[in-house]
């Protein structure tokens, strides 16, 4: 059974000891000559820099506010190897924001070591000139800086702490980043009284990841106390997790993928629980829960909730008598999809009440629809956001409510025993589709029952159909007739390029595709104001008269694949197609007048596996003066594991040297 990501949930408590208790040996300013010798390493011969060692540890201590703060350190060593390198030189150091209070940076230190005529030379980072603080939104801001007189082949390290008393959020660990890294690891020491929940991905598999337990003394002291004695103190066991991966490879962003966040090896946890002997409390709570919790805030649920009797105004001379409840439905969907803009397709709680949204006629994405499923609801309509992650976001997990890993709302609504999702935001988009970033797996329904959903790529094909008919005359014209029914997205994607540029510059663009030679005429494209309609395409061609002996033709005219969209060699994470697809062509060829067939491809069917997921389909022949020929190419799996890369790059070198061969006729004697 193929599975979607290899990712998993751990609990903290179920670590076991596995590898050997291996140790990095770099430590800060411990650097000399020979930490310059190697040149190229094994791990990316390519690599225009690597990381030697990227090591972080967070530690729970108590504080003098009466409560626990996180203890986290980093250090970073890293070889830039040459001018391609120098953005290694760069660091940014996140810090969380809420309210008045923020993580605290100290003990910042950096230093870059040239080797100068054999001899190591440091500069030190001057902290009052060249570190700098920016505030990114109210939750985030970053200190930046980069490290001084970088040269090729500069060795730079930096540590720094941080100490932060939002202990609800630890920030996540990234095994992999930019550049290869050759011993990455993480610690996390973890007493009793609190339980969090670790997520781990990746594919790399760890190379050290054990789980050691202590007693450790924990004080609190009360900062509205009159007295020194006015503290707890307390001893508990804590355990000691350590996670090591060694010779990490840089992630390449290639083709048919959702987001290289879903792959990368990285760690990340969330706090679950309060344990004794503190006052026992859950954090993470049931999706009910959660539901309960959105629909009772300001800007969300009670958006929906409240009294909304304003909408009359709009909604009264919309529907106008329209008595057909699925008009009524698409119609109220019309309105809000073609007078609204959205400014941002991510964000799940509201900036602005959805009355001024109606008033400015823009908003963001949760902002559109939740005034969509306002105005259903208004109008009787069964009708619930929908919370789901985009594509480009990542894969959000269905058993916790995390909120942080969603970043869309959209609308289910149900009529007459059929259920459809609605998402206003995208111009030109039909009633009852989605747009393809919303298919990233699961997604929940807030609503009374909480109804899970999935929402995967391979619920959708794409299916495209073309025909030519090519004849010609006694004088040598070519001529012929094309007819293209493209896949729904495909549709949607030319309906938006002639939006936006014209019909007669999407004319153009197909001459280009043909060649300088070719004339294009009696153009037609039907059904582009029909949004749930797939587009029909439509024109003649004519080549000029071709008074070579040798003729050659190819029979995909410019519809077949004309590179393999898998050119990696090999390939470390999945392939995410954003859809299953079905591509026919169907032709038939006149043989040119004066000529004869001297060479025709040979027909083929080549299998993607033996499950049936795919298939090419190559077939011509000849039966007089007339060539039939037909590709076809479908595939029905849209997510292949690692393992499976080699069998899709192969099968697509078949269609693709296949589809580059040619008809030869050749002048008769």
């Amino acid at each position: 059974m193929k599975c979607k990501l290899f990712f998993f949930v751990i609990i903290q408590l179920f670590f076991v000891a596995a590898g050997a208790q291996e140790k990095v040996n770099t430590k800060f300013g411990d650097v000399n000559a020979e930490s310059f010798a190697t040149k190229i390493y094994s791990i990316d011969s390519s690599a225009n820099a690597v990381v030697i060692t990227d090591f972080g540890s967070t530690k729970i201590e108590g504080n003098s506010k009466g409560w626990f703060s996180l203890i986290f350190k980093h250090y970073k060593r890293v070889h830039i190897l040459n001018k391609n390198g120098y953005d290694a030189a760069n660091v940014s150091i996140p810090l969380y924001v809420s309210g008045l209070d923020e993580v605290k940076l100290s003990n910042l230190k950096a230093v870059t070591y040239n080797l100068e005529n054999g001899k190591v030379v440091e500069t030190k980072l001057d902290q009052k000139l060249n570190v700098f603080k920016e505030q990114i939104d109210k939750n985030w801001a970053i200190v930046k800086f980069t490290f001084p007189n970088v040269k090729e082949g500069a060795i730079v390290e930096f540590e720094y702490t941080t100490v932060s008393d939002f202990i609800n959020h630890v920030e996540p660990w990234e095994f992999q980043g930019d550049y290869p890294i050759l011993w990455s690891e993480y610690n996390f020491s973890l007493p009793d009284f609190l339980g969090y929940v670790f997520f781990t991905q990746g594919y790399k598999k760890y190379h050290i990841k054990d789980r050691k337990t202590k007693t450790e003394s924990f004080r609190l002291v009360n900062p509205n106390g009159v007295s020194a004695s006015d503290f707890l103190s307390f001893s508990i066991g804590v355990a000691d997790n350590r996670w090591v991966i060694k010779d990490i490879p840089v992630l390449k962003e290639e083709n048919f993928i959702s987001t290289l966040n879903n792959h990368a090896n990285k760690l990340e946890f969330q706090l679950s629980e309060l344990r004794e002997p503190l006052t026992p409390q859950v954090f993470m709570a049931s999706w009910p829960k959660a539901v309960e919790d959105l629909m009772n805030a300001e800007f969300f649920g009670q958006q929906l909730t409240k009294e909304n009797g304003w909408l009359k105004e709009v909604l009264n001379p919309l529907l106008n008598g329209e008595t057909n409840k699925l008009e009524r439905l698409k119609k109220i969907y019309a309105f809000v999809r073609d007078n609204f803009t959205c400014i941002s397709h991510s964000g799940v709680y509201l900036n602005q009440s959805i009355r001024n949204v109606l008033k400015t006629k823009k908003g963001t994405v949760s902002e559109i629809n939740l005034l969509l499923c306002a105005m259903l609801r208004y109008e009787e309509f069964q009708a619930d956001p929908v919370l789901l992650s985009t594509r480009s976001h990542g894969v959000a997990y269905a058993d916790y409510p995390i909120m942080s890993k969603y970043n869309y709302v959209i609308v289910k609504t149900a009529l007459d025993g059929n259920s459809y999702l609605l998402d206003a935001t995208e111009p030109r988009l039909g009633f009852g589709y989605l747009p393809l970033r919303c298919y990233n797996g699961h997604a929940r329904a807030i609503n009374a029952t909480v109804d899970s959903m999935e929402l995967t790529s391979k619920m959708i094909t794409e299916q495209k159909f073309t025909s030519l008919f090519v004849i010609n005359d006694e004088k040598g014209f070519i001529s012929g007739r094309m007819q293209q029914t493209p896949g729904y997205y495909a549709s949607l994607d030319i309906r938006n390029r002639i939006k936006e540029n014209g019909v007669e510059i999407f004319q153009k663009d197909i001459q280009k595709a043909f060649g300088s030679d070719i004339v294009i005429s009696n153009f037609v494209i039907d059904s582009l104001d029909k949004y749930e309609s797939k587009l029909v395409l439509g024109y003649d061609f004519d080549f000029p008269p071709n008074k070579e002996d040798i003729i050659y033709l190819n029979p995909m005219f410019g519809e077949g694949y004309k590179d393999n969209p898998f050119k990696s060699a090999q390939r470390l994470y999945p392939v995410e197609m954003p859809y299953a697809f079905d591509e026919v062509i169907s032709v038939q060829i006149e043989v040119p007048q004066g000529y004869e067939v001297d060479e025709l491809p040979k027909s083929i069917v080549v299998k993607l596996n033996e499950d049936n997921d795919g298939f090419f389909e190559y077939r011509i022949s000849q039966s007089g003066s007339n060539i039939s020929f037909r590709s076809r190419i479908k595939i029905s799996h849209t997510f292949f594991l690692p393992e499976e890369y080699d069998m899709l790059r192969e099968f697509f070198g078949h269609v693709v040297k296949k589809q580059s061969e040619h008809i030869v006729f050749k002048k008769k004697k």
